[in-house]
């Protein structure tokens, strides 16, 4: 999980999209945008949304004041306006942000001067600032892990090839970009969950492009086969894992169901095939039609029922 975002980094990344202008607070930059669950615990809340509205009852980590928020303000009196502005900055908020392309008051700025907490102004209208702030985070603060194979992009669907050293991942992965499917990440792919049940995939910024094939060296994928072989992103749907065996142990495979389970990357149960690695066989053909049978599969049709329920009909049938 990526906890150690910081506001400055947050804000040299998305100030363009999210039209962000540094107001005050400049001490304030090196501020975590998350917020630990133990911080909010302390401050006795059960938890605490990302980003939202003014709401000095139950914060945001990110305040946003729009047009509405700063009528409120001015519609207090002396004294509550102050109090209000003091339980805005002691909640140390990872930022504010002043939307609606209002300018911040001065009032607003000692605040945040004095609270080393930084303030933005934005021309966004506060609703859609939110939302988008809501998207970015999403995928900044994902939690995050690295697998180990060759993550791509076949008939549509997100699939990781993964296998011990050497068992032809690569190679693999070569035969299936001549057919016309697409390389996201060789080797070392990163994993982010971005919903609930969904996992997506990116390759590290130094690797992208680049296929390592054993006597081959390093491959760049884009040169040679051009932008429409290379993938940048792409939710994970299923795991192929390349294992070689022998005679013995491909007749012990169940010939109905093959060798389907789920499992857990990120808490989030992804389907898994262990495919046989032998000679003679046609690893990208099998990769194709492992993905073809998913789609089917994701469609509600299961052919291995399918074939059940036919046999169960004919000796009903027979028996007629």
């Amino acid at each position: 999980m990526n906890s150690s975002l910081t506001v400055n980094q947050l804000f040299e990344s998305h100030a363009e999209k999210l039209a962000l202008k540094w107001s005050a607070g400049r001490s304030g930059q090196g501020r975590a945008v998350r917020c630990s669950i133990d911080a909010i615990k302390a401050k006795g809340y059960a938890d605490m949304p990302m980003v939202g509205h003014l709401n000095l009852i139950q914060p945001s980590r990110i305040q946003v004041l729009g047009c509405t928020e700063l009528r409120y303000l001015e519609s207090l009196g002396k004294n509550s306006y102050h109090d209000a502005l003091t339980k805005l900055f002691e909640e140390t908020p990872a930022f504010v942000v002043v939307a609606d392309d209002v300018a911040p008051t001065e009032d607003l700025k000692q605040r945040a001067e004095q609270a080393a907490t930084a303030l933005f102004s934005s021309s966004l209208k506060s609703d859609k600032l939110i939302d988008h702030l809501s998207y970015y985070l999403t995928g900044l603060l994902a939690e995050r892990t690295t697998l180990h194979g060759v993550f791509m992009e076949v008939r549509g669907l997100g699939v990781l090839l993964t296998g011990e050293s050497g068992v032809g991942k690569s190679e693999l992965a070569l035969e299936l970009v001549t057919r016309g499917h697409r390389l996201i990440a060789d080797d070392a792919p990163e994993f982010s969950r971005v919903a609930p049940d969904v996992i997506r995939g990116v390759c590290p910024e130094l690797l992208q492009g680049f296929l390592e094939v054993r006597g081959l060296g390093v491959l760049n994928v884009r040169a040679m086969y051009g932008d429409s072989a290379i993938k940048k992103d792409k939710n994970l749907r299923l795991i192929v894992h390349l294992k070689p065996i022998d005679d013995e142990d491909i007749r012990n495979i169940d010939r109905l169901v093959g060798s389907q389970q789920n499992v857990e990357i990120l808490e989030v149960a992804i389907p898994h095939v262990i495919l046989p690695v032998a000679p003679g066989r046609d690893l990208a053909l099998l990769i194709e039609a492992a993905v073809r049978n998913h789609i089917l599969r994701l469609g509600g049709y299961d052919a291995a029922q399918d074939f059940i329920e036919r046999q169960k009909d004919s000796l009903t049938k027979g028996q007629l």
